[in-house]
């Protein structure tokens, strides 16, 4: 077995007293615009918070969080005072009761801050419904942009970056979990999963049998965090590196994608004639040659050959 790459470091935390970047600039509320402020939050070092998201947290008029306490002791590492203001909790339990309150606030002209418990709203996150009911009234959103553990993931991981898909946690059923797998397997895109620890090797296992043994990935764990580790290499070695291991913290899982298949002059040909049906003879000359990994100039000719027929 080759040795998989594995980087691990540590990244402070707070501990202690703390003297926030800057308290002078968040201790007076500035006005915002009104509407709904989807605000990011670190997904592990503190400090990862935006200037921008610290100004939107002291100054809207409603705070609402997936978990109360998470946000309270952010804005308390930060110096951003409450100011009498309460934290609304609004989450897959209470969703129902939460949003006719929020939105109410927002038709009433106030400012609404919603942030997840880690990372970027709406990415594995209840802040979804709440955005879309929104958008819906005709109500404006807003987005203060920040640290997100699918980025983060897929900026260690070493595997390419142009394309890729997010897709969020596998089902928790081995039959399920392999169906869902099986259906990725092909895909021209690095994937990004997020899995329990507990289920880390369990997935590996299925993976291996999904995708094959070779198939290259990365298992991001503690993003940002103190005991933070990037382990990379063949699906096979990532099961032999944490086959026993007992795994703490979250885990992202980054697969790359698909080698591409080398397709018949004839099916080539078959998607370019479909193609050629609904799109310019440019515009299908492009989207065949990207789907099979062709040169776009033999395929544009291949077009102009069998419109001249």
């Amino acid at each position: 077995m080759r040795n998989p790459m594995r980087i691990a470091r540590k990244s402070k935390l707070y501990k202690g007293p703390i003297t926030p970047m800057s308290e002078k600039s968040f201790s007076t509320a500035k006005p915002l615009e009104p509407g709904l402020y989807m605000v990011s939050t670190p997904i592990g070092a503190a400090r990862d918070i935006t200037l921008r998201a610290l100004d939107i947290l002291a100054s809207a008029d409603v705070l609402a969080a997936e978990d109360t306490r998470t946000l309270r002791h952010l804005m308390e590492i930060h110096a951003v005072a409450l100011n009498g203001r309460h934290v609304v909790p609004y989450h897959d339990h209470n969703g129902e009761r939460a949003l006719p309150r929020l939105l109410a606030d927002l038709r009433d002209g106030k400012t609404v801050a919603y942030a997840s418990e880690a990372g970027t709203p709406l990415i594995s996150d209840p802040g979804f419904e709440l955005t879309r009911a929104a958008r819906d009234e005709g109500l404006p959103v807003f987005a203060a942009p920040g640290a997100s553990a699918v980025l983060y993931a897929l900026t260690v991981a070493g595997l390419p970056t142009d394309r890729f898909l997010f897709a969020g946690f596998p089902p928790s059923a081995k039959a399920a979990r392999q169906t869902f797998l099986r259906d990725l397997a092909p895909l021209q895109a690095t994937v990004v999963l997020y899995e329990s620890p507990n289920r880390i090797n369990q997935l590996l296992d299925d993976l291996a049998q999904t995708h094959g043994q070779t198939r290259f990935a990365a298992v991001c764990r503690e993003l940002t965090k103190r005991f933070e580790e990037v382990t990379r290499g063949t699906i096979s070695d990532l099961q032999a590196a944490f086959a026993g291991r007992d795994i703490k913290g979250e885990v992202v899982l980054v697969i790359d994608r698909a080698a591409q298949q080398k397709a018949s002059a004839e099916t080539v040909e078959q998607a370019l004639d479909q193609a050629l049906t609904q799109m310019t003879m440019k515009d299908a000359a492009a989207a065949v040659a990207e789907a099979f990994g062709l040169p776009r100039r033999d395929v544009y000719q291949m077009a102009l050959t069998r419109a001249q027929r």
